[in-house]
């Protein structure tokens, strides 16, 4: 089949591997080769599709709708395996193939192009809480999955990195530092997280209305999956007079409605905010650096 990468998974994996990993050169190769093994017929491409894996709309051989997607290594897709066979279809895409192709997982279809980011702002925030609150559960014995301390180190000696060369984000880097250090202090659940939620994660599905998808799962705390969700729409947030307030409304609102404590709520959207900000700046998307660090100097 003719095939092309969507630019947007060019661009993000250009910004993560400026300097490539081969992995987009053999692409079109281990589409084939997947395509064919499992029989399938390619309908089309997603595009714009996600920032860290090709996504391929297929049918099985017996007409079945389903999802090709291939991710590189880096994108973690092994982890996702492991959590979407964890969850088993429960809040979550269904795992159609338990063992197959390292990085290539097969699944089931849902609708694309819908998802909970399409409902108003109220009710899209009801039932994305509501699909995320499924998902927290004990993580498997059999596989180990990274931790929101290990995750979050790593992030933090980007972000000490970055705050050496650009005064300008040091003090919200400071603040978010000394958040992460108190909250890992004592850290209270050990659940299976997402990893990456947020509104666009959740599409239309026919066997529940809305299901999880493109987990980049983690074992820690709810709050830190939950923190994502809080700045969703950030453009809307920093475009209203009352943004700053809905925030913290908005803190209060998700913690109350899945028993989050709001404290550590606002603490890791404050860390995951600047972390995504200078991530943002450092590899020159100014704009979305300068929403997302005058979000987080709300919190």
């Amino acid at each position: 089949m003719a095939f092309e990468p969507p630019q947007r998974l060019v661009r993000a994996l250009g910004e993560t591997a400026p300097d490539g990993d081969g992995w987009l050169d053999e692409l079109p190769e281990a589409v084939r080769q997947a395509v064919a093994l499992r029989e399938l017929t390619v309908e089309r491409v997603q595009v714009p599709g996600g920032r860290s894996s090709l996504v391929v709309l297929v049918r099985r051989a017996d007409g079945t709708p389903a999802v090709l997607k291939l991710a590189p290594p880096r994108a973690r897709p092994e982890a996702e395996r492991a959590a979407l066979a964890h969850w088993g279809g429960l809040g979550a895409v269904q795992l159609l193939e338990a063992d197959g192709t390292a990085g290539v997982l097969l699944l089931e279809r849902l609708h694309p192009d819908v998802s909970v980011r399409s409902l108003p702002e109220a009710k899209a925030l009801l039932e994305a809480a509501g699909t995320l609150r499924r998902l927290w559960v004990e993580p498997p014995a059999a596989f180990s999955f990274e931790t929101v301390d290990g995750r979050t180190g790593r992030q933090a000696e980007a972000m000490r990195a970055s705050a050496a060369t650009d005064p300008e984000v040091a003090p919200l880097v400071e603040a978010a530092l000394a958040a992460r250090a108190e909250l890992l202090a004592a850290p209270p659940e050990h659940r299976l997280l997402h990893g990456t939620f947020r509104q666009s994660k959740v599409l239309a599905g026919e066997r529940m209305p809305w299901l999880a998808v493109g987990p980049d799962p983690l074992v820690g705390e709810c709050a830190f999956d939950l923190a994502r969700l809080v700045r969703d729409r950030v453009e809307d947030l920093i475009a209203t007079p009352s943004g700053a307030a809905t925030t913290r409304r908005r803190v209060k609102r998700l913690a109350e409605s899945l028993d989050v404590d709001q404290e550590r709520l606002r603490g890791w959207t404050l860390f995951r905010a600047v972390e995504s900000g200078v991530r943002a700046r450092r590899v020159g998307r100014e704009q979305d650096a300068e929403l997302l660090l005058e979000f987080a100097g709300w919190l």
